[in-house]
This record gives structure tokens, sequence and C-alpha cells, in this order.
């Protein structure tokens, strides 16, 4: 049987995992933009504080994601927990990074403009410097969730959701019927599924981001 076969013979499971896994992904980037994004705020105005959140993200990227996953599972146990935790904290480093360039970067003048014609300190930070770091946050998140989608194949060790399920049982298999079809479904599955989803970014930009300020 060849891996055209493969999949249409078991496509219906073959798509659900693939839904599964991009779910799984976007759910865990939405959660690290909001935990980066409030961190990066936190933090910019100190180069001490920036730092320190930057140097504290890059670290926890240097954790396997294996050995990740292996410590929690005796903590929350075995499927969705296990596989989302680890995918949100490594997600955060460019989510972090990112945020704090981009709210770095903001012209000084154009904030003391905005405090010149009575706005608040929260209303500017809203209105004005979130939006216009808004590329570079943008862009971290495109990075952080063409990472996770690697990494999530990873956390089928944990039994979580998604097309690694495909892949280890393909590997696990090796030797045998359909072991290879079922490890390359899965893996270009992950791959057409990342130049989807960065596609979708793209329009994200286009659609959000003026011309101008685009990174």
């Amino acid at each position: 049987m060849n891996l055209f076969q493969y999949v249409a013979d078991r496509w219906p499971r073959l798509s659900l995992q693939a839904w599964l896994h991009v779910s799984e992904v976007v759910q865990a980037t939405l959660v690290a933009a909001v935990i980066g994004v409030l961190v990066g705020v936190a933090v910019y105005r100190s180069p001490l504080g920036s730092a320190l959140a930057t140097a504290l993200a890059s670290t926890i990227l240097t954790i396997p994601s294996f050995a990740l996953i292996g410590l929690l599972i005796p903590i929350v146990g075995l499927g969705v927990a296990p596989s989302v935790i680890p995918l949100v904290v490594y997600a955060l480093l460019p989510i972090v990074r990112n945020t704090i360039v981009g709210l770095g970067g903001v012209d000084p003048a154009v904030t003391e403009a905005a405090r010149g014609i009575g706005m608040s300190r929260f209303g500017v930070l809203t209105r004005v410097e979130l939006r216009l770091a808004w590329p570079a946050i943008l862009a971290g998140m495109r990075v952080a969730t063409q990472m996770l989608m690697g990494i999530a194949v990873i956390a089928a060790y944990a039994k979580g959701p998604g097309l690694g399920a495909e892949v280890f049982a393909g590997l696990t298999r090796a030797g045998s019927a359909n072991a290879t079809n079922q490890a390359l479904a899965g893996t270009l599955g992950v791959v057409i599924l990342a130049l989807l989803i960065d596609g979708v970014y793209a329009l994200i930009t286009r659609f959000t981001v003026p011309r101008g300020i685009r990174v």
C-alpha cells in the first residue's frame, strides 16, 4: 500500500488528529501570548527586568521536551495537561522577547504626544504602544506557533492529542506493514499544517498591520 492510499483509507482518523493538533498548538500559543505580553508590559521599561525575563524564558527553552513532559506526567497525569503545559512555556521566549523589543522600540516622541493630548498611562499603553508593538508581537507568535507544531508531536509520548500519535505508532511498529506510511503520514501532515498556519499568519499580518510598520 502506498502513502496516498494509506491516507485515503484512514482520512477520517487523520483529519481528526490534524484538527486536534492544530487546536492544541493554537490554544497553547494564545495562552502563551497573553502571559508573554503581560510579562513584556511589566518589564520592558526596566533593562534588568527585561534581561531576567528573557533569560528565564531562554532557560526554559533549553529543557528537552521529552524530559519536561516526563517530569509532568507524575504530577498531572497523561493526556492534554502534560502536552499543553510544555507548549505554553516553550512559546514564551519569542513572545516575551518580541513584546519587549516592540514596546521598547516605540518612539518616545509618540508617547509624549499622546500624553500631551490628555491620554492616561493605561490609554497610552493600550491605544498607542501596544498597537505600534503589534507587528513584533505577531511575529513572535508566528515563530512560537511554528516551533510548537513540531514539539506537539513529542506530546504524543504523554498520550496527547494530534498527529504525534501517528508518528510514534509508526516508529514503534518499524518493519511491520504500513509502519513507514503511518510515520510519514503524521510527519508530512505536521509539515503541511505548519505551512497552512504560516499562510494564515501572513493574512493576519496583511489585514491587521499597516504596510508602513510591518516587520
